[in-house]
């Protein structure tokens, strides 16, 4: 199942970030930074966010800790059933892991997950599957590898009793912090795989969970339809995001954007303007995100990341970025390197 891109999250997942990010040396406004999401929302546990505005954090904390291993895995194993509020109290109180995988299918959208998942059954095995190729690609790995720890630290909570042997499939044939994988999470991850997936024993898995309420999982399933009514994004700002990051990419013209929303260029403009935005200015903001996510973390050249950013040529690309950051893509590639190095050399700061 492919997570919804246009169901509000709320503000809490927020929190778990910025704690993270704390325990590593990165203040709140660093974390905040372009997200449009107040201090003050964060106190409140009423408060829903947007897909692109959790994504912008997601790329704050990426940019602003360059240098700390598996990453995204180090996060995910912060989320556990607390945090995802009724979805979570639904897997508690399944009667199986099995019917919990199922229930969290059901309502994944009021998860955190990014990747496409869905249900992979043997002879022997039951667990999840996680597509991330939906998700931006340079974010893929990180929120991958989020999901899975995520997954992991759910599947153990449920079963009060241990889980017995796990198995977790990557399809990469190379992973760089795969001991990470195994001290972090106890499992070695199989590389190569058909799937990216977790994998438990299917008696494990028809075991009786002792948290099971009958009368609970009905009641909760009924929340969860109401959330999810409440938290289905109707702006148009997130959908035309949602195409950018997505299917069409930055390259895209208004012209593609609007037929793929089923709506006229014009109409396209003027609604947008009703919401306080536009077509230029959205894409301006997500080319600039994405060129110091990639600038930090990649090895494209300048030509490419030109290219991928829909810029005619480099040049027009270099003039962008100087009015964004005062200084030459270049330069601004030496200096992330060079703190991404000192961060690396420093010792890591206490949990």
């Amino acid at each position: 199942m492919k997570p919804a891109s246009n169901i509000l999250h709320p503000v809490a997942i927020c929190q778990v970030m910025i704690n993270f990010a704390a325990s590593h040396g990165v203040d709140q406004e660093t974390c905040l930074l372009g997200t449009g999401i107040e201090p003050a929302a964060l106190n409140d546990g009423d408060a829903l966010i947007r897909r692109e505005q959790e994504m912008r954090l997601i790329e704050n904390l990426m940019l602003a800790l360059p240098g700390v291993p598996a990453l995204g895995l180090q996060l995910g194993l912060r989320y556990n059933m607390a945090t995802f509020g009724i979805w979570g109290f639904v897997l508690r109180t399944s009667r199986t892991i099995r019917e919990a995988l199922h229930n969290g299918l059901r309502f994944l959208p009021l998860s955190t997950a990014y990747c496409r998942v869905g249900l992979l059954e043997t002879a022997q095995s039951l667990g999840v599957t996680m597509d991330p190729s939906d998700i931006p690609r340079h974010l893929r790995q990180f929120l991958l590898e989020r999901d899975m720890a995520t997954a992991i630290n759910l599947l153990r909570e449920l079963s009060l009793s241990g889980l017995g042997e796990q198995r977790l499939l990557l399809r990469a044939e190379r992973l760089e912090h795969a001991a990470e994988f195994a001290r972090l999470c106890g499992i070695r991850p199989e590389l190569g795989s058909a799937h990216n997936a977790l994998l438990i024993a299917r008696a494990e898995a028809e075991r009786p969970l002792p948290t099971y309420d009958a009368h609970l999982v009905r009641m909760l399933e009924d929340q969860c339809r109401q959330q999810l009514e409440r938290r289905t994004q109707q702006g148009l700002t997130g959908q035309v995001r949602a195409q950018l990051l997505g299917p069409l990419g930055l390259v895209a013209g208004i012209d593609e954007v609007a037929a793929a929303l089923s709506l006229s260029a014009r109409s396209l403009r003027r609604k947008l303007e009703a919401e306080g935005s536009s077509f230029r200015q959205l894409v301006e903001e997500e080319r600039r995100q994405l060129a110091e996510q990639w600038l930090g973390g990649s090895q494209m050249t300048l030509d490419e990341l030109a290219t991928h950013l829909g810029y005619a040529d480099t040049a027009s690309f270099t003039r962008a970025f100087r009015r964004w950051q005062g200084m030459a893509p270049g330069e601004y590639r030496r200096r992330q390197r060079a703190a991404g190095h000192a961060a690396s050399a420093a010792p890591p700061a206490a949990d």
